[in-house]
């Protein structure tokens, strides 16, 4: 591999974000239990979760409306205004959450940082992305951050043309096969995929990927085996 240019995804890969999510989620389900199981919730949240993306992108306040919207629905309009505020709160809770750095990510970086450009690339919402970075005390790594508003092929070719390189000599390590692998690997890039414990239902894919230019990791620590 001539490698110029490794990329990281940010959230799940740098450090935890979906188990908070997660948990309030649960709590979200447990709120509106007097109108439909939290199963029926945990389905109409994520519809409209989807339906949602293009009008609000992705991230904490994207989140925040969209449950907004499933307890409004699922309630037939009768949810009251304490239960709305307490959703606002369920979301500025996660928001004032500390950054909790994976096993193994500050080594992995210092390391790489000799030998190649880092850059961040990630979905999500532009100030609480940039804030998560600075708590995390990990943005002198980095010489380019990318908040992107999807994850597609034109998405990474934009930012592959932006740093002057040629897909293959970029790289992309992230969580999800969806966002982080495939795209990259379609325009010629390599990628390598290490899974987190917990993976929001719109990132999961079934498909087994068979690539050359892909590896599947356990963990962060791995990549340093490879490169």
């Amino acid at each position: 591999m001539k490698l110029k240019v490794i990329a990281f995804d940010a959230d799940d890969t740098l450090w935890d974000n979906e188990i908070y999510f997660q948990e309030t989620e649960k709590k979200f389900f447990e709120l509106l239990e007097e109108y439909l199981p939290q199963h029926s919730v945990a389905r109409e949240l994520l519809q409209i979760e989807i339906k949602n993306i293009p009008l609000y992108g992705y991230g904490i306040k994207a989140f925040m409306l969209s449950m907004i919207e499933t307890a409004i629905q699922v309630s037939d309009r009768t949810i009251g205004i304490s239960v709305i505020e307490k959703i606002i709160e369920y979301g500025q809770e996660i928001l004032d959450k500390p950054i909790q750095k994976l096993n193994g990510v500050e080594e992995v970086l210092s390391t790489l940082k000799e030998r190649y450009r880092l850059v961040v690339a990630t979905k999500g919402d532009l100030l609480d992305q940039e804030r998560k970075l600075k708590k995390s005390g990990l943005i002198d790594y980095f010489h380019h951050t990318e908040i992107m508003s999807e994850k597609a092929e034109h998405d990474y070719l934009k930012l592959i043309k932006h740093l002057d390189i040629a897909p293959a000599e970029f790289m992309m390590i992230g969580n999800s096969i969806k966002s982080d692998i495939l795209p990259v690997l379609a325009i010629g890039g390599h990628a390598f995929h290490i899974p987190y414990h917990v993976t929001w239902g719109h990132e999961k894919v079934e498909k087994n990927v068979d690539h050359p230019n892909f590896r599947q990791l356990g963990n962060i620590n791995e990549v340093l085996n490879h490169l």
